[in-house]
Protein backbone atom coordinates (compact mmCIF):
# COMPACT_ATOMS: atom_id res chain seq x y z
CA UNK A 1 0.00 0.00 0.00
CA UNK A 2 1.41 3.35 -1.05
CA UNK A 3 1.36 6.49 1.08
CA UNK A 4 1.54 10.22 0.41
CA UNK A 5 4.16 12.06 2.49
CA UNK A 6 3.96 15.78 3.29
CA UNK A 7 7.44 17.01 4.26
CA UNK A 8 6.93 20.07 6.46
CA UNK A 9 9.12 22.67 8.12
CA UNK A 10 8.10 23.51 11.67
CA UNK A 11 10.60 26.25 12.40
CA UNK A 12 14.36 26.15 12.86
CA UNK A 13 16.97 25.56 15.54
CA UNK A 14 19.96 27.90 16.01
CA UNK A 15 22.92 26.45 17.85
CA UNK A 16 26.61 25.70 18.09
CA UNK A 17 27.74 23.45 15.24
CA UNK A 18 29.10 20.98 17.80
CA UNK A 19 25.55 20.12 18.93
CA UNK A 20 24.73 18.81 15.46
CA UNK A 21 28.08 17.48 14.26
CA UNK A 22 30.38 15.51 16.55
CA UNK A 23 33.87 16.98 16.90
CA UNK A 24 35.97 15.49 19.67
CA UNK A 25 38.51 18.31 19.30
CA UNK A 26 36.00 21.10 19.96
CA UNK A 27 34.34 22.08 23.22
CA UNK A 28 30.63 22.92 23.17
CA UNK A 29 29.97 26.67 23.42
CA UNK A 30 26.91 28.07 25.20
CA UNK A 31 24.54 30.06 23.00
CA UNK A 32 25.21 33.46 24.56
CA UNK A 33 28.95 32.96 24.02
CA UNK A 34 28.63 32.01 20.35
CA UNK A 35 29.77 34.43 17.69
CA UNK A 36 27.51 34.88 14.68
CA UNK A 37 30.06 32.90 12.64
CA UNK A 38 29.89 29.95 15.06
CA UNK A 39 26.11 29.63 14.91
CA UNK A 40 24.29 27.35 12.50
CA UNK A 41 20.56 27.40 11.76
CA UNK A 42 18.90 24.16 10.70
CA UNK A 43 15.28 23.40 9.81
CA UNK A 44 13.06 21.41 12.15
CA UNK A 45 10.88 19.02 10.17
CA UNK A 46 7.72 17.01 10.72
CA UNK A 47 5.87 14.71 8.36
CA UNK A 48 2.23 13.98 7.62
CA UNK A 49 1.69 10.59 6.01
CA UNK A 50 -1.57 9.77 4.25
CA UNK A 51 -1.84 5.98 4.33
CA UNK A 52 -4.80 4.10 2.86
CA UNK A 53 -5.56 2.83 6.38
CA UNK A 54 -5.19 6.13 8.21
CA UNK A 55 -3.40 9.40 8.86
CA UNK A 56 0.05 9.45 10.51
CA UNK A 57 2.10 12.32 11.95
CA UNK A 58 5.81 11.69 12.47
CA UNK A 59 7.23 14.17 15.00
CA UNK A 60 5.60 17.47 15.91
CA UNK A 61 8.18 20.27 15.64
CA UNK A 62 7.94 23.38 17.81
CA UNK A 63 4.91 24.44 19.83
CA UNK A 64 3.54 27.95 19.21
CA UNK A 65 4.49 28.82 22.78
CA UNK A 66 8.06 29.07 21.51
CA UNK A 67 7.12 32.39 19.85
CA UNK A 68 6.08 34.11 23.06
CA UNK A 69 7.63 32.23 26.01
CA UNK A 70 10.74 30.61 24.59
CA UNK A 71 12.91 30.69 27.69
CA UNK A 72 10.16 29.20 29.85
CA UNK A 73 9.22 26.60 27.22
CA UNK A 74 12.80 25.38 26.67
CA UNK A 75 13.72 25.57 30.37
CA UNK A 76 17.18 26.72 31.55
CA UNK A 77 19.43 23.90 30.32
CA UNK A 78 18.18 23.84 26.72
CA UNK A 79 17.84 27.63 26.56
CA UNK A 80 21.51 27.94 27.48
CA UNK A 81 22.46 25.78 24.48
CA UNK A 82 20.20 26.79 21.61
CA UNK A 83 17.26 28.86 20.38
CA UNK A 84 14.32 28.04 18.16
CA UNK A 85 12.33 30.01 15.62
CA UNK A 86 8.75 29.33 14.51
CA UNK A 87 7.51 31.59 11.70
CA UNK A 88 3.79 32.17 11.35
CA UNK A 89 2.10 29.32 9.55
CA UNK A 90 4.75 26.71 10.40
CA UNK A 91 3.49 25.13 13.63
CA UNK A 92 2.05 21.65 13.19
CA UNK A 93 -1.28 23.11 14.31
CA UNK A 94 -1.17 25.65 11.47
CA UNK A 95 -0.06 23.04 8.92
CA UNK A 96 -2.99 20.82 9.85
CA UNK A 97 -5.41 23.73 9.51
CA UNK A 98 -4.01 24.52 6.06
CA UNK A 99 -4.47 20.90 4.99
CA UNK A 100 -8.00 20.71 6.46
CA UNK A 101 -6.96 17.97 8.87
CA UNK A 102 -8.26 17.88 12.43
CA UNK A 103 -5.84 16.52 15.00
CA UNK A 104 -8.54 14.24 16.43
CA UNK A 105 -8.63 12.46 13.06
CA UNK A 106 -4.92 11.54 13.15
CA UNK A 107 -4.65 7.80 13.75
CA UNK A 108 -1.02 7.76 14.91
CA UNK A 109 1.35 10.44 16.15
CA UNK A 110 4.76 8.72 16.13
CA UNK A 111 7.53 10.41 18.10
CA UNK A 112 10.97 9.48 16.79
CA UNK A 113 12.44 10.45 20.17
CA UNK A 114 11.59 12.88 22.93
CA UNK A 115 14.06 15.71 22.38
CA UNK A 116 12.43 19.13 22.41
CA UNK A 117 12.46 19.95 18.68
CA UNK A 118 10.66 16.67 17.94
CA UNK A 119 8.11 16.63 20.77
CA UNK A 120 7.52 20.31 21.57
CA UNK A 121 4.35 20.52 19.46
CA UNK A 122 2.73 17.35 20.80
CA UNK A 123 0.18 19.28 22.85
CA UNK A 124 -1.18 20.71 19.58
CA UNK A 125 -2.22 17.15 18.68
CA UNK A 126 -3.02 15.82 22.16
CA UNK A 127 -6.41 14.53 20.99
CA UNK A 128 -5.03 12.33 18.20
CA UNK A 129 -6.31 8.77 18.35
CA UNK A 130 -2.96 7.36 19.49
CA UNK A 131 0.40 8.96 20.34
CA UNK A 132 3.30 6.54 20.58
CA UNK A 133 7.01 6.41 21.35
CA UNK A 134 9.28 3.46 22.05
CA UNK A 135 9.26 2.09 25.58
CA UNK A 136 13.07 2.39 25.64
CA UNK A 137 12.90 6.09 24.81
CA UNK A 138 10.17 6.81 27.32
CA UNK A 139 12.06 5.07 30.09
CA UNK A 140 15.35 6.80 29.28
CA UNK A 141 13.65 10.21 29.13
CA UNK A 142 12.79 9.91 32.82
CA UNK A 143 16.42 10.47 33.81
CA UNK A 144 18.35 11.23 30.62
CA UNK A 145 19.97 14.61 29.98
CA UNK A 146 18.37 16.98 27.48
CA UNK A 147 14.70 16.05 27.94
CA UNK A 148 11.95 18.50 28.90
CA UNK A 149 9.03 16.44 30.29
CA UNK A 150 6.85 19.54 30.70
CA UNK A 151 6.48 19.53 26.90
CA UNK A 152 4.42 16.34 27.05
CA UNK A 153 3.03 16.68 30.55
CA UNK A 154 -0.66 15.72 30.50
CA UNK A 155 -0.41 14.08 27.06
CA UNK A 156 -1.06 10.34 26.88
CA UNK A 157 1.97 8.85 25.11
CA UNK A 158 1.67 5.10 24.67
CA UNK A 159 4.91 3.09 24.81
CA UNK A 160 5.42 0.32 22.29
CA UNK A 161 7.89 -2.54 22.34
CA UNK A 162 10.18 -3.43 19.46
CA UNK A 163 9.59 -6.63 17.56
CA UNK A 164 11.58 -8.38 14.82
CA UNK A 165 11.26 -6.67 11.42
CA UNK A 166 13.24 -7.05 8.15
CA UNK A 167 14.91 -3.64 8.45
CA UNK A 168 17.26 -1.62 10.64
CA UNK A 169 20.71 -2.00 12.19
CA UNK A 170 19.30 -4.46 14.73
CA UNK A 171 16.27 -5.71 12.75
CA UNK A 172 13.98 -4.35 15.46
CA UNK A 173 10.97 -2.08 15.13
CA UNK A 174 7.25 -2.24 14.46
CA UNK A 175 5.20 -3.10 11.37
CA UNK A 176 2.61 -0.41 12.03
CA UNK A 177 -0.29 -1.86 10.01
CA UNK A 178 0.97 -5.47 9.84
CA UNK A 179 1.08 -5.27 6.06
CA UNK A 180 4.69 -4.27 5.31
CA UNK A 181 3.81 -0.74 4.15
CA UNK A 182 5.01 1.35 7.13
CA UNK A 183 7.78 0.32 9.51
CA UNK A 184 8.97 2.05 12.64
CA UNK A 185 12.69 1.19 12.64
CA UNK A 186 14.85 1.11 15.76
CA UNK A 187 17.88 3.34 15.01
CA UNK A 188 19.45 4.12 18.39
CA UNK A 189 22.59 6.04 19.23
CA UNK A 190 21.60 9.69 19.31
CA UNK A 191 19.13 8.65 22.00
CA UNK A 192 18.49 5.27 23.59
CA UNK A 193 15.16 4.63 21.88
CA UNK A 194 15.30 6.74 18.72
CA UNK A 195 13.31 5.47 15.75
CA UNK A 196 13.19 6.19 12.05
CA UNK A 197 10.16 5.69 9.81
CA UNK A 198 10.16 3.64 6.60
CA UNK A 199 7.23 4.35 4.30
CA UNK A 200 6.25 2.71 1.02
CA UNK A 201 5.25 5.19 -1.70
CA UNK A 202 4.43 4.89 -5.37
CA UNK A 203 8.10 5.71 -6.07
CA UNK A 204 9.57 3.19 -3.62
CA UNK A 205 10.69 3.34 0.00
CA UNK A 206 11.12 6.71 1.70
CA UNK A 207 13.19 6.61 4.89
CA UNK A 208 12.69 9.40 7.43
CA UNK A 209 15.78 9.04 9.62
CA UNK A 210 15.12 11.60 12.36
CA UNK A 211 18.52 12.44 13.96
CA UNK A 212 20.56 9.42 12.93
CA UNK A 213 22.52 12.22 11.26
CA UNK A 214 21.83 15.94 11.23
CA UNK A 215 22.44 16.65 7.55
CA UNK A 216 23.61 15.06 4.31
CA UNK A 217 27.14 16.06 5.27
CA UNK A 218 26.86 13.64 8.19
CA UNK A 219 27.14 10.81 5.66
CA UNK A 220 29.39 12.60 3.18
CA UNK A 221 31.94 13.25 5.93
CA UNK A 222 31.12 10.35 8.28
CA UNK A 223 30.15 12.66 11.15
CA UNK A 224 27.95 11.41 13.98
CA UNK A 225 25.35 13.59 15.72
CA UNK A 226 26.97 15.99 18.15
CA UNK A 227 25.29 14.27 21.08
CA UNK A 228 24.76 10.55 21.50
CA UNK A 229 24.20 8.08 24.33
CA UNK A 230 25.99 5.22 22.53
CA UNK A 231 28.71 5.81 19.98
CA UNK A 232 28.57 2.18 18.86
CA UNK A 233 24.82 2.33 18.26
CA UNK A 234 25.14 5.68 16.49
CA UNK A 235 27.73 4.23 14.12
CA UNK A 236 25.64 1.12 13.44
CA UNK A 237 22.52 3.16 12.73
CA UNK A 238 24.40 5.46 10.37
CA UNK A 239 25.95 2.49 8.55
CA UNK A 240 22.55 0.91 8.06
CA UNK A 241 21.07 4.11 6.63
CA UNK A 242 24.01 4.42 4.23
CA UNK A 243 23.47 0.83 3.09
CA UNK A 244 19.72 1.35 2.69
CA UNK A 245 20.32 4.42 0.53
CA UNK A 246 22.01 2.18 -2.03
CA UNK A 247 19.00 -0.08 -2.52
CA UNK A 248 17.29 0.06 -5.90
CA UNK A 249 13.90 0.33 -4.20
CA UNK A 250 14.93 3.25 -1.96
CA UNK A 251 13.48 6.43 -3.44
CA UNK A 252 14.67 8.95 -0.86
CA UNK A 253 16.29 9.28 2.55
CA UNK A 254 15.23 12.43 4.39
CA UNK A 255 17.20 13.76 7.34
CA UNK A 256 15.16 15.89 9.72
CA UNK A 257 17.53 18.87 9.82
CA UNK A 258 19.03 18.80 6.31
CA UNK A 259 19.09 22.45 5.06
CA UNK A 260 18.58 21.57 1.39
CA UNK A 261 15.30 19.73 2.01
CA UNK A 262 12.39 22.04 1.24
CA UNK A 263 8.74 21.38 2.08
CA UNK A 264 7.21 19.16 -0.59
CA UNK A 265 4.86 16.27 -1.18
CA UNK A 266 6.01 12.79 -2.15
CA UNK A 267 3.42 10.79 -4.08
CA UNK A 268 0.31 11.62 -6.05
CA UNK A 269 -3.46 11.86 -5.70
CA UNK A 270 -3.26 13.40 -2.23
CA UNK A 271 -6.49 13.29 -0.25
CA UNK A 272 -5.90 16.68 1.39
CA UNK A 273 -4.07 18.94 -1.05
Amino acid sequence: MNSIIHVLHTGTCIMDRAIAFYDETRQLILFDDLSIEDRIELPVSAYIIEHPKGMILFDTGWHERLRTHQEEHLEPFAYALFRGTLPEGESINEHLTRLNIQSKDIDYVILSHLHSDHVSGVKHVHDAKKIIASNIEMEYAKTGLGYIPSMWDGVEINPFEFKPIPFGPYKQGLDLYDDGSVYIVYTPGHTAGQCSLLVQTIHGWVLLVSDVGYANSSWDEGVLPGTFVSKEDAIQSMKWVEEFKQRDDCYQVIINHEPSIQPHVIGTMSLTS
